[in-house]
């Protein structure tokens, strides 16, 4: 080779490489060196791009790289293109859930035995209504069975009425796996490693139960589980098989999880209500709303994170176009609400309206660790003994 009449093309060469690795140093750190923050999950204004406050009910563009992908490098990727179609939700979201409150109609089948719930639940045809005796029900309960829109399935009884799989380590105690257009109501789940899990349900009801002393979590929504209500549950005592795992209620999947539940794709687990719930008593979140999932409400629910040993907020929003409002909050052991990019384009365009947070902790009543990432905090959301403050960006009224 011919250095000296090459030596032209060498030196092109070396000054488009550095600055290619400049433009994407640049765009991995964001400055976020130059102005380190405080705590690694608080977020700190970006040096290249100019801090902006949405007004509410507004939304911001997500940030693009050179190559037009969010910072994915693959503009065609379900993950990178979540931010660009994420949008805001409506304020008044909360009052249009997809199942109304109802009441358990006459039964057409009464059981008294573990046995005879099961059945029921295996042979259930639309407009059925199984009534559960007062007893307890030993067993892992499982359902695949569908009802309809205009006919729904009832399954109901008291509290008297007690579900438990007899062990926290393994098993659900009670399982909709597949199945859609259900009511339940009224009685009791507990003594499992899940309490309550629903697998790519749609349009179920779960209303009025107490769910407690569960191994990891109470509640779970799951592999494309949408347009359900979790509504008016009493859920205290999670966390008892492994701590980490024992949220009150979890919504979606984990990204490290996607390839063994949803095919490497997110877990759509969509528009699903949250509302009117009193949950203490988990060691981990009160809920946990997952990345891959959108378009959720989270309104008028109760959390105390007393108990909280692996948790550090009651809610965790890694999400797109949640709806958290009206909801009350009591001692944690830094954030009220966190909202958490853990992957590039989630945890975009979430709106926290009149929540009201008691933290008694180190952190904040709302804290968005990604500025630019379109969530809007309203001004009407308020803090009590949280050391850093309401919010990590501007609220808006």
């Amino acid at each position: 080779m011919n250095t000296a009449k090459n030596r032209p093309l060498i030196v092109a060469a070396a000054l488009g490489l550095a600055v290619t690795f400049g433009a994407g140093w640049a765009v991995g750190h964001g400055g976020d060196d130059q102005n380190p923050p405080a705590r690694a999950d608080i977020a700190t204004p970006q040096a290249a791009i100019p801090q902006t406050t949405p007004a509410a009910g507004a939304s911001e563009a997500p940030t693009e790289t050179a190559d037009g992908a969010d910072g994915s490098g693959d503009p065609e990727n379900d993950v990178s293109a979540a931010a660009r179609t994420a949008k805001l939700p409506a304020l008044t979201k909360w009052k249009k859930p997809p199942i109304a409150a109802f009441t358990c109609p006459a039964a057409t089948v009464t059981v008294s035995t573990s046995d005879q719930l099961q059945k029921a639940l295996d042979t259930a045809r639309a407009g059925a209504s199984i009534r559960i005796a007062d007893g307890l029900y030993t067993g892992e309960f499982r359902t695949t069975r569908d009802g309809s829109a205009k006919k729904p399935i009832y399954l109901c009884g008291s509290r008297d009425a007690v579900l438990e799989a007899g062990a926290i380590k393994g098993g659900y105690t009670l399982h909709f796996d597949g199945a859609s257009s259900w009511r339940v109501n009224g009685f009791t789940v507990r003594n499992g490693q899940k309490g309550v899990m629903v697998d790519a349900g749609q349009d179920i009801g779960l209303q009025n139960l107490l769910v407690e002393h569960i191994g990891d979590e109470a509640v779970h929504l799951r592999t494309g589980s949408s347009r359900n209500v979790v509504r008016g549950l009493t859920i205290r005592d999670t966390g008892n098989r492994k701590p980490q795992y024992g949220e009150g209620v979890y919504i979606g999947t984990a990204q490290s999880n996607w390839c063994e539940y949803t095919k490497c794709k997110p877990d759509p687990s969509n528009s699903n209500f949250v509302i009117g719930n009193r949950i203490s008593g988990t060691t981990a979140e009160s809920v946990d709303i997952k990345e891959g999932t959108s378009g959720g409400v989270l309104y008028g629910n109760t959390f105390d994170g007393e108990a909280m040993t692996e948790g550090d907020s009651w809610v965790d929003v890694k999400g797109n176009g949640w709806l958290i409002s009206g909801n009350t909050g009591a001692t944690s052991k830094a954030d009220g609400y966190k909202v958490i990019e853990i992957l590039d384009g989630w945890g975009w365009r979430n709106l926290f309206s009149a929540n009201k947070s008691t933290v008694d902790g180190s952190g904040y009543a709302i804290n968005v660790t990604k500025r630019h990432s379109g969530n809007v905090v309203r001004c009407n959301n308020t803090a009590v003994k949280a050391a850093d403050g309401l919010t990590t960006i501007d609220c808006s009224k």
